[in-house]
This record gives C-alpha cells, sequence and structure tokens, in this order.
C-alpha cells in the first residue's frame, strides 16, 4: 500500500496548528462536498480529506503518525515497522468514533495498518467495548548521543550534569524545546565504547506509552601522558642511555599515583614494563604498561661533543644497522 501524506492533503505545514488543521478541513471539505462540488474527484478527495482530518484533529493519532510520517513520503510503498502496535494499549471505546457510516467511517488500508490492527490487539487483550475513550499508547523512541570523559573519571567514577533540549508542545499547539538538567553517575571501571542509559530521557511518547531512553557512549578525551587499549592503559617512559644501559630504579607517574619501577640493565628502546592490575578497574582490572623511551642527551657544547666523539672511540664495533645488511 502506498503511504498517505495527511499534512499534504490537508495543504497543511508539518508543524500546523491545531486552528490551522480545523480551519484547513473547513475550507477543503466545503470545496470537495460530493453534494455541491463539481470537481471530477470530489468523492475521493473528500474520503482524504475525512481521512487526514481524523488523524491530525488527534493530539494522541497525530502524534502516533509523525513517528513514522518523517520517514516516509507520499506514493512510497508503506509496511508498518515489526512491533508498531507491540506496545499499545487501549480503555474504552470513544477513539474508535467515526469508523462505522459516513464519509469518515470509509478509512484507506493505509490508516487500517496504522491504527485498526492496534484496536483488534487492544480486544483481544480484553479491553472493554462500552467503557470511556479509548487511549492509543506507543513508548517514545530512544536517542544516543557520545560523551567525552577524562580517563581519571573511569579510575574513581564521578557524577556529570548534562543540559538537555526537549521539544514539546505548547497551548497553542506548536513544538517548542524545553531545556532541563539531569544528573547521572559515570561508574568506576567504565571503559571506552561502553553505554550509560538514562531511563525516560529519549523520545516523549504517545499516551501512556512513557518517554524513550537517552544512551550516552563514553569516549575519553585525548590525554598528554596515557593513553588506552580496552582496559590496558599505556605511557611512554623516557629514560636516559645509562639508565636503560646499566639499569636503575626511577619514579613514574601512573592515575593511580606515583609508583617507583625498577628498570632492568640492557634495556632496549620500545621495551614494556607491565604493572599488573594497575589498568582500568573491573571485576578483571587491565594492566598498566610504561613503554620504554630512550632519550639522548643533547651535544650543544665541545665538552659534550667530545663526550660523543669518546662514546664513539669506545664502541667502534658497535654496529646500530647490522640487521639491515649495512657495513656500518
Amino acid at each position: 500500500m502506498e503511504f498517505k501524506d495527511y499534512y499534504q492533503i490537508m495543504g497543511v505545514a508539518r508543524d500546523a496548528t491545531a486552528d490551522d488543521i480545523k480551519r484547513a478541513h473547513r475550507k477543503l471539505a466545503r470545496k470537495f462536498h460530493p453534494d455541491v462540488s463539481k470537481e471530477k474527484n470530489a468523492e475521493v478527495r473528500f474520503k482524504e480529506l475525512g481521512e487526514a482530518y481524523e488523524v491530525l484533529k488527534d493530539p494522541e493519532k497525530r502524534a502516533a503518525y509523525d513517528q513514522l510520517g518523517a520517514n516516509w513520503k507520499a506514493g512510497q510503498d508503506f509496511r508498518p515497522p515489526p512491533d508498531w502496535n507491540a506496545g499499545a494499549e487501549y480503555a474504552g471505546s470513544g477513539f474508535e468514533r467515526g469508523f462505522g457510516g459516513g464519509a469518515n467511517g470509509d478509512h484507506s488500508d493505509f490508516f487500517e495498518s496504522l491504527f485498526r490492527q492496534g484496536f483488534a490487539t487492544a480486544g483481544k487483550r480484553g479491553a472493554s467495548p462500552g467503557g470511556g475513550r479509548r487511549t492509543y499508547s506507543a513508548k517514545g523512541e530512544d536517542h544516543h548521543a557520545k560523551i567525552q570523559i577524562d580517563l581519571e573519571d573511569a579510575y574513581a567514577g564521578t557524577t556529570r550534569t548534562l543540559s538537555l533540549r526537549v521539544p514539546e508542545m505548547d497551548d497553542q499547539g506548536h513544538v517548542v524545546p524545553r531545556e532541563h538538567q539531569i544528573s547521572f553517575s559515570i561508574p568506576k571501571g567504565i571503559r571506552a565504547g561502553q553505554h550509560i542509559r538514562l531511563a525516560g530521557q529519549g523520545a516523549p511518547g504517545v499516551g501512556q506509552g512513557g518517554a524513550g531512553d537517552l544512551y550516552l557512549e563514553v569516549e575519553f578525551r585525548p590525554h598528554p601522558l596515557y593513553r588506552v587499549d580496552k582496559h590496558d592503559v599505556y605511557m611512554d617512559l623516557p629514560v636516559a642511555p645509562w639508565e636503560a644501559a646499566l639499569g636503575a630504579e626511577v619514579e613514574a607517574p601512573t592515575p593511580l599515583g606515583a609508583v617507583e619501577v625498577k628498570i632492568p640493565a640492557g634495556s632496549p628502546n620500545g621495551r614494556k614494563l607491565r604493572l599488573k592490575g594497575r589498568g582500568l578497574p573491573g571485576v578483571t582490572p587491565g594492566d598498566f604498561y610504561l613503554v620504554l623511551q630512550t632519550v639522548l642527551p643533547p651535544a650543544d657544547t665541545e665538552a659534550e661533543k667530545t663526550f660523543y666523539q669518546g662514546m664513539a672511540k669506545q664502541f667502534s664495533s658497535f654496529k646500530p644497522r647490522a640487521k639491515l645488511g649495512g657495513k656500518s
């Protein structure tokens, strides 16, 4: 079946107010009423108009229709999404007004697929046919966003406050943004790529459906010292040539505080020293790795240059590029 753009049929914008919709219906109903209209397609247009008005005049039906309408265009093949009516609940029968005889009772297959299926489902659930007004309910959509935190926040856990802009309808039927703040916890040991769920902070629901949830995907801000790989943390540790060659004990910073580290004699550049369990916290905590980076002293003065020249003579048999097949 084809998707029907009720806003286009009514000749109104998607943000039209209830009064705008009522005026448009009154005007078009006079134009296309089969008893008075001379238009060739008057009867078809009048039925389409009645169906569109049936939905757009009712805030609950309109909200349900808007959940789909933004993703479809008139003339496209339409199929209701899976479980479209799975969360629908109804009470009473007022929602079915106009489903019987008359122009407004002759609805298209598109309308039936959106709303009638839900009424049948409700009947199987035991909804009373003689009660009060039936109300359509559907949970709002979940929203997703990214949030950046410091690595230290993942080690200790912390609280954050987020400012959210939520659309809501004012008394005139216009959608306006409303800003509010929400505080939430960042749990200790959270990792990049994991999500924090803020229940009820997604898109508002329809009727009693309730709002969707907001999922915050965690990212770590770039750190001047540390880098993270899953639950392990790495840091480049500068060492002097004599510390790498002879061995030494040096102090190294970590997110959990400074530690004394023993550098084994003869450590090559890039060697990794593992500090077990000092990575990100968790049931199985990660490890912290110190990656040795040999730093050469400058040779700016004559004395410093003479020292390096002496080293060259002392280590004349040392061939740093021997593994490359070179002669020097």
